[in-house]
């Protein structure tokens, strides 16, 4: 045995994997959770299965043929999915982890703090493809018969994930904890009525829907409905609104986060 065998090597891992690391973390956390479940997979779920089976809201035609509940809210459901995790979910679970302290120790561990949004982030994005494969097989099972290209479907749940980042990582960074626990539920319940999730934006009066059309869920669950219902292609206004928010929410969660 040659000297040396024994000595330590101490030094941090490499960056990719503490990110690695970190996302397992946080997503294993988010799936134990019961309250963010109910959130992220039950909510939607229900909604789904309950609005597609039942007759409450009247759907409009779809292009080329009438319309039917499940073509028309489970593009809006997959929407809601993205909002509940990417938004509500996210800021709920970082406003804590900043309350009691976690990100600022983590803030001091070798892991750098983009590593540790990065790590966040990705934890978002792997809930959402569980969540998008659970919320398809179900909707497929109710008779869904979606349409359109899967590329332009990814194009707009990215865009819709970076723009509900951002604006959760906002309100995460900037209000207290209890805050932005009543906060995100308060808007979730907003933007699941006035988003064009499972109320058709038809309903809506003219001058109210011209602003609620301006909303990053409106946007999405149209773009998704387009491409999935009536099998367009990337619906660029929708992705353009999308995009305003996405640069709007990441750029002032970036200059306005405070980690302690």
């Amino acid at each position: 045995m040659s000297a040396g065998t024994f000595t330590p090597g101490p030094g941090a891992a490499p960056v990719s994997r503490m990110i690695f690391a970190q996302t397992a973390l946080e997503t294993r956390m988010l799936l134990r959770n019961g309250e963010q479940l109910l959130l992220t997979v039950i909510i939607p779920a229900l909604l789904l299965v309950l609005f597609s089976t039942v007759d409450i809201v009247a759907v409009p035609a779809r292009e080329g043929g009438p319309g039917r509940s499940v073509d028309f809210l489970a593009p809006g459901v997959l929407a809601l999915a993205v909002l509940s995790t990417a938004f509500t979910g996210q800021a709920i679970a970082t406003g804590f982890d900043r309350r009691y302290g976690v990100l600022k120790r983590l803030g001091a561990s070798p892991l750098p703090r983009w590593a540790l949004l990065t790590a966040k982030t990705l934890s978002v994005l792997v809930t959402e493809v569980l969540q998008v494969a659970l919320l398809s097989v179900i909707a497929l099972a109710l008779g869904w018969s979606p349409q359109g290209n899967p590329l332009s479907v990814a194009a707009l749940l990215l865009l819709g994930t970076a723009a509900f980042s951002g604006l959760g990582l906002l309100m995460a960074g900037t209000l207290k904890a209890e805050v932005t626990l009543a906060a995100a539920n308060l808007v979730f319940l907003l933007l699941l009525v006035g988003g064009g999730v499972i109320v058709p934006m038809e309903k809506f009066p003219e001058a109210v829907r011209s602003v609620l059309e301006l909303l990053p869920i409106t946007a999405l669950s149209d773009g998704l409905r387009a491409v999935l219902r009536d099998g367009a292609g990337l619906p660029w206004g929708d992705a353009a609104v999308l995009a305003v928010w996405s640069a709007l929410g990441l750029g002032a969660a970036a200059r306005f986060f405070r980690w302690e």
